[in-house]
């Protein structure tokens, strides 16, 4: 079984003859680059994935189009938006872990590990959108400084498997950091931080582009070290660093298929010299843990020595050739040669983070006076919802307003990069269930509109002292005009400040009519606030911050693993009008209706 999709180093054929083409496609394929030349398979599937990403990040998750942001979604989605999302394993594994349930791989996981057994790491060498940005990277860059080269077979050589191991544990103790390294949810955040802001401003205007906090520049910075270390060695994020390769590398244990050199090996040490991974030993074999299978070394084989074959061919095997450097050689079968104290380390960091996060989280939420952030409709219960979300930004890209911002570091280190609604700069759409379709783990739930229109996320508070009616400086109605034009009704006028006459009876239209917000019908969009804050605080100047707030806490948002949002209103309806008629029938009750503000 020849699994080959490299082109053999071999001179273009005469004009004429049978494979006469190669004389055209051959200069083409070298203006592009050698690694093209030598293996142009693998750099064609690579660039189809890379643009198949951007095209998913830049068009699908781009909200905009027409007022109806769902039929907006649906219509662009050929592909699901978080398709690279299912694609990384780590993903929904970390999930599971820490938020000891039994998640389903989505389908395209399954489909990649077992392509992977037939093309090990086949995910790094070919679909991987964050390899083929390293990859387009350092060829920018050009031709390195060798005083920044840092040396093949270092001390980090086993970081990656440590970051696995630390990861993994601190799942297994419910603290979820796959965020922070897996390969996608740190490209989408860094793309969305970097690259989302100037799409939206330059398609929509600069004004729309909300301001920036701690978390995001602390997620840049990190999306560009990873390319920045680049200049140590190519894709050395890749080869030392990066968790989900580390997870695909453990996976070639079961690998189908192998590298294979011939006795037609003549040591030139072309092949190694190519190979991305340094997967290549100084006697010209495999560490087949490293190895991507991306056969560029079979490209620029000029004996064409190099075979992609079933991993139980043994047949016209080379000897392994003397080595003049010997420390660059790993022994045979060792590639996945972990030190106990690496293992141990990588263990107890993953613990250790876990147990200092689960504590400040836990002191945090248990305190009366903390201030919890407004999570998107949908979100489940806090603690689940930490467990659970990977921080990949797939939210921020696909919300309209911008209303979804990241946590910077108010929240702890849990809480860095989760979504949280802010509303001064915007409220959360009516018309718009964009964030829960993009999550990929749920922690978002997928909810139809018309559960997201009633899905409680937070209550409006009005503060009396600075509130312009109730604080008889003028009237002010914007907050009432803004949640009935959305549909909501949730906010009421009560007249106050009303004056008496000498006889103690009030004057007809005097006093200002104030916002009273109904806690049974306000679901904290935060539309409210937006409107005071942009034209009292910000054009009017009338006040230092706005007179009304969303807060998010026990009894004033919803927070559900599964169920109906639309049943839940429908039990509070039916508990409150049981209350009700209850009251009616007590003695001395009145039969006169009242609302809950003039009880």
């Amino acid at each position: 079984m020849s699994l080959n999709l490299f082109l053999p180093f071999a001179k273009p054929a005469p004009k004429g003859s049978p494979s006469g083409a190669g004389r055209f496609l051959r200069p083409v394929l070298a203006k592009l680059g050698p690694t093209w030349l030598a293996s142009p398979v693998r750099r064609l599937i690579q660039s189809i994935f890379f643009l198949f990403f951007l095209v998913l990040f830049f068009y699908v998750s781009w909200p905009y189009g027409s007022p109806d942001y769902v039929k907006t979604m649906q219509s662009k989605e050929m592909a699901e938006a978080e398709t690279f999302l299912d694609f990384d394993p780590l993903v929904p594994i970390t999930t599971a872990l820490a938020a000891k349930t039994w998640v389903w791989a989505p389908p395209l996981t399954h489909i990649i590990i077992w392509l992977c057994i037939l093309y090990p790491r086949m995910f790094c060498g070919y679909i991987c959108p964050f390899g083929a940005l390293i990859d387009l990277f350092d060829r920018a860059t050009g031709r390195r400084s060798k005083q920044s080269r840092a040396s093949r077979r270092g001390g980090w050589v086993h970081l990656k498997y440590y970051l696995l191991i630390a990861t993994l544990a601190a799942s297994a103790f419910g603290v979820l950091i796959a965020g922070f390294v897996a390969a996608i949810p740190v490209l989408t955040r860094g793309m969305m931080f970097l690259f989302g802001p100037l799409q939206i401003g330059l398609l929509k205007g600069w004004y729309l582009i909300p301001p920036m906090n701690a978390g995001h520049y602390v997620s840049i910075a990190l999306f560009l070290a990873i390319l920045v270390v680049g200049f140590l060695r190519r894709r050395f994020w890749c080869r030392h660093v990066c968790p989900t390769g580390a997870f695909f590398a453990a996976c070639n244990v079961v690998r189908l298929s192998d590298r294979r050199v011939n006795s037609r090996c003549i040591r030139c040490g072309r092949c190694a010299e190519a190979c991305p991974f340094d997967a290549i030993k100084g006697d010209y074999t495999t560490r087949t843990a490293e190895c991507t299978f991306c056969q560029t070394c079979g490209g620029v084989c000029p004996t064409q020595a190099i075979q992609f074959v079933s991993r139980w061919n043994r047949e016209n095997v080379a000897p392994p050739a003397p080595v003049a450097d010997e420390a660059s050689v790993a022994p045979a079968g060792r590639e996945l040669a972990l030190s106990r104290r690496g293992f141990l380390a990588g263990a107890l960091g993953g613990v250790a983070t876990a147990a200092g996060v689960e504590r400040l989280w836990g002191a945090r939420v248990a305190s009366p006076d903390a201030v919890l952030p407004v999570r998107p409709p949908g979100s489940v219960p806090e603690r689940e919802f930490l467990q659970m979300c990977i921080r990949c930004g797939e939210c921020f890209q696909a919300c309209p307003n911008n209303v979804l911002q990241p946590v910077a570091f108010e929240q702890g280190l849990e809480g860095v990069w989760t979504p949280q609604v802010v509303a001064k700069w915007s409220g959360c759409e009516p018309r718009c269930n964009n964030c829960g379709q993009v999550c990929p783990t749920g922690a978002i739930r997928p909810l139809p509109i018309e559960e997201k229109r009633v899905a409680r996320i937070g209550l409006a508070i009005v503060n009396e002292m600075t509130c312009l009616p109730y604080a008889r400086r003028e009237a002010c109605q914007m907050c009432v005009d803004e949640c009935r034009a959305a549909g909501y009704d949730a906010i009421e006028f009560l007249r106050v400040g009303t004056e008496v006459d000498n006889d103690g009876k009030p004057i007809e239209d005097t006093g200002f009519l104030a916002p009273v917000v109904l806690a049974d019908k306000c679901i904290g969009c935060g539309l409210c606030e937006t409107r005071c804050w942009r034209i009292n605080v910000i054009q009017k100047r009338l006040l230092d911050d706005t007179a009304i707030h969303v807060v998010a806490g026990p009894g004033r948002e919803d927070r559900l693993m599964g169920g109906s949002y639309l049943a839940l209103r429908e039990s509070e309806r039916r508990r409150k009008k049981r209350e009700q008629d209850k009251g009616r029938t007590q003695p001395g009750a009145s039969d006169t209706y009242l609302p809950d503000f003039l009880k």
